[in-house]
């Protein structure tokens, strides 16, 4: 890569940037295993696109960026989380945006809609937590949502609910 101190880096003056912040982490997520994240990047076998790759692919990857809406408060995105890091998979947006994306999200289907738990949690006004634990008690995706939180140890017979 000839990143760490090579005399054949490219020159840009963009280092201390946040952009080249980004572009680092996604490289190192992707190719070194010491990197905390790699086990979901790299270790899945998603790879940064020869565009981007390499020192010099940062310049690529900085032209990208800003012609693409990058702002200081959003992160890169992939649309498929499946597929490796390249322009027509990349996106940018805010950190509550990317959380709804993960993969590990468990999603939740009620009237129609398909939101992940902190979606409907939001929606609805309450807790995952709460949300979570119902659901471990056997209620109804529709009781867990709908059925108050308020009165703290109100009693709630799910029996008699129909």
């Amino acid at each position: 890569m000839g990143y760490k101190g090579n005399k054949n880096s490219v020159k840009h003056g963009l280092s201390k940037t946040r952009l080249h912040r980004i572009w680092h982490s996604m490289y190192c997520r992707c190719y070194y295993p010491s990197t905390n994240q790699y086990k979901n990047y790299g270790g899945k076998g998603i790879k940064v696109c020869e565009e981007w790759k390499h020192l010099e692919g940062f310049i690529n990857f900085y032209n990208w960026a800003i012609k693409n809406g990058y702002e200081k408060n959003l992160t890169l995105d992939r649309i498929d989380n499946n597929k490796d890091y390249c322009p027509s998979n990349c996106r940018w947006k805010t950190l509550k945006e990317q959380s709804n994306h993960r993969t590990n999200n468990v999603h939740y289907t009620f009237n129609g809609e398909t939101k992940t738990s902190k979606q409907w949690c939001e929606i609805y006004n309450i807790s995952q937590t709460t949300l979570l634990d119902r659901l471990k008690r056997g209620w109804t995706l529709e009781q867990a949502l709908t059925i108050s939180t308020k009165g703290k140890h109100r009693k709630v017979n799910l029996r008699n609910s129909d």
